[in-house]
């Protein structure tokens, strides 16, 4: 197993990370936000945070170190091909989305090129994350909760498919797997490319748990 140090770059925008609005977005926090609330919160303030403490023990207790990961390139590359999307995504959230997994297209595509690590403020796995269910956009236009994004934005994304990874002990979501696209997909293939990135998520999950218990 081959871990490479993160290179961040700043194309498109799609890193670094702006700071809490609010407490009611605790659940999109960085580790250690309890020591910064006041001492007075709301019970829903004090379940998100402990939501976020149990995330970061999970990717603790997987030991998965935030660095490029062969294995898992080689994951979200596999899930773009078979869905036929350009970008694949292996997601873990510390402070920010880090994409231990990551695929991109040719240099020769004509599409823009990604770090390794993006705000949680961006793209559509904070929403993955937050209802621990999978999230199909095969036009992203097509619904305005979604529509409004920095990744629409930066990159002109159309499509999205996510998953979350989660915790099969405490039912916690600790990461994603996702693939994004320029061009929309047609609606009836949304479950058939659903369950090819959901089947990515099982893999993952199946692959760092093992390798943790290995360790």
């Amino acid at each position: 197993m081959t871990h490479q140090p993160l290179v961040h770059s700043p194309a498109a925008g799609l890193s670094g990370v702006r700071p809490l609005a609010s407490p009611g977005e605790a659940v999109m926090a960085p580790p250690g936000l309890l020591a910064h609330q006041p001492a007075s919160i709301s019970a829903a303030t004090a379940q998100l945070i402990a939501v976020e403490q149990a995330r970061q023990e999970v990717i603790a207790r997987l030991d998965i170190a935030p660095a490029a990961d062969d294995r898992m390139d080689q994951l979200a590359r596999e899930m773009a091909e078979r869905t036929g999307l350009a970008y694949g995504f292996v997601n873990i959230f510390w402070s920010q989305q880090t994409f231990i997994g990551l695929h991109q297209p040719p240099p020769d595509s004509g599409l823009i090129p990604v770090g390794r690590s993006m705000s949680r403020r961006h793209g559509w796995c904070p929403e993955v994350i937050a209802r621990q269910r999978a999230l199909p956009l095969p036009d992203v236009y097509a619904s305005p909760r979604f529509a409004g994004n920095h990744v629409t934005d930066a990159l002109g994304i159309r499509a999205y498919f996510g998953a979350p990874l989660i915790d099969p002990d405490s039912g916690v979501a600790w990461g994603t797997v996702c693939v994004i696209d320029p061009e929309p997909r047609p609606l009836a293939q949304a479950q058939h490319l659903l369950d090819i990135v959901k089947d990515t998520g099982t893999t993952v999950v199946q692959t760092l748990t093992a390798q943790a218990l290995s360790r």
